[in-house]
């Protein structure tokens, strides 16, 4: 084994700490996309909770980080009235936290850098591919749902639904932009709780 190289390694089991940092996470991302959101003319709204969802990743890891990001996005989701995009949020912040957390983690030992050091360029690059994870999500299950509530299947019917969903993209690409500025902000106070706490899913 080359002693220059470290290797990702998961632990069996999951301590009480690691889970309370699990349970803190899904409230953040829970409290900042429900409270702090804003309506679009889209029927949808904008929100902050995509922060915390990139941070869940990188400080929790693809397990524990993407559970935190599924559950308190859903749940946003739940409490708003938004009920048919539960599935498909949960899915949706799950895959853009683990997107994000292999891609930070792939650039960390990439550019040599520390696992508790943080990487200002490597968050920026992980976060744009968490957030199109998500925008390109959003805009399959946009028209998914569409098609289904409207019962038109037809190709007239597709049409209208992509049409209707690529309304909504900009939307998220703002939401995106502001989520990765803010992660990069709050990412040195998360990375100080690290040093001093044991609470990486790996």
């Amino acid at each position: 084994m080359n002693p220059g190289k470290t290797k990702i390694q998961y632990k069996s089991s999951v301590t009480s700490r690691q889970i309370a940092f699990t349970a803190m996470f899904a409230a953040l991302i829970l409290i900042a996309t429900y409270v702090f959101k804003i309506p679009t003319p889209t029927l949808g709204y904008i929100h902050i909770g995509d922060v915390f969802v990139l941070l869940a990743g990188i400080f929790l890891g693809p397990g524990l980080g993407g559970l935190a990001a599924g559950i308190g996005s859903a749940l946003s989701d739940l409490f708003s009235g938004y009920t048919v995009w539960v599935p498909g949020t949960f899915f949706i912040k799950y895959l853009m936290s683990v997107v994000c957390f292999f891609l930070y983690q792939f650039l960390q030992k990439r550019f040599r850098k520390s696992k508790l050091a943080i990487s200002i360029p490597s968050l920026i690059f992980a976060g744009i591919a968490g957030e199109v994870v998500m925008i390109v999500g959003y805009f399959f299950y946009k028209i998914l749902v569409i098609v289904l509530t409207n019962g038109s299947f037809t190709g007239a019917g597709l049409a209208s639904a992509i049409t209707l969903s690529l309304a909504g993209v900009p939307f998220n690409i703002a939401e995106g932009v502001v989520s990765i500025a803010l992660a990069v902000v709050l990412a040195p106070v998360f990375s100080k709780l690290r040093k001093n706490t044991d609470i990486a899913g790996q």
